[in-house]
């Protein structure tokens, strides 16, 4: 009876031991090994077959022989009666025509005014200058003739500054008559202060405005 009780205590530890010695040891992970599967070739049975890549044009290169044959872009001609851009803009664009120019395509450029002091219609000895060059203008075109306008400066009446305006009109006609120039060439009209050249109400604008102007005339 003692010795069963020995052999199965005995047992006993026998088996506790080897469960805390099962219990303590880690047990190892199995490794397992991923080797990739081999794909079949298309068409294997049992395997689907991927859809077929689009198709990409590639353009297809050309010889240089054939490069140039090709015949060249033809260039748009001009229609009949068009006028070409280049005459266009020559036509739009024209040179300005020099003060030499002007005086000969306008007679009334080449007289120039005379201008006088303040109230007074005697010529200046400054004014001579350009009577001598008007003069000289008079004798080159023998058919020309010529009106000369008295003006004068705001300051004063208008019935006063009419009668002044006729006597600077008047002087510079006699000057131009003691150099030669007819008469009948030449007649005077007076505007006093109603058309002044310079606009203001000082000596700045009053000193344009005592002035006798030339105008080519028919009469």
């Amino acid at each position: 009876m003692r010795w069963m009780q020995r052999t199965w205590i005995g047992s006993t530890i026998t088996l506790a031991l080897t469960m805390l010695f099962l219990t303590g040891c880690p047990k190892r992970p199995d490794v397992v090994e991923t080797v990739p599967r081999p794909m079949a070739p298309q068409g294997e049975v049992g395997m689907p077959t991927p859809p077929p890549l689009p198709k990409v044009a590639i353009p297809e290169e050309k010889s240089p022989t054939e490069v140039a044959a090709q015949p060249s872009e033809a260039k748009p001609t001009t229609e009949a009666g068009a006028v070409p851009e280049a005459k266009i803009a020559e036509a739009e664009v024209k040179p300005e025509p020099s003060a030499e120019g002007k005086a000969a395509a306008e007679p009334e450029l080449a007289l120039k005014d005379i201008y006088f002091d303040y109230d007074q219609s005697a010529i200046r000895e400054d004014s001579k200058k350009q009577l001598n060059e008007n003069i000289e203008w008079l004798r080159k075109n023998l058919a020309g003739k010529v009106t000369i306008e008295g003006h004068c400066d705001e300051r004063g009446s208008s019935e006063y500054n009419l009668a002044l305006g006729e006597r600077r009109a008047r002087a510079t006609r006699d000057y131009l008559t003691a150099a030669g120039i007819g008469a009948d060439r030449i007649s005077t009209i007076s505007f006093g202060k109603e058309r002044p050249f310079a606009l203001g109400h000082d000596e700045s604008a009053w000193k344009w405005n005592r002035r006798a102007h030339f105008t080519p005339s028919a009469k």
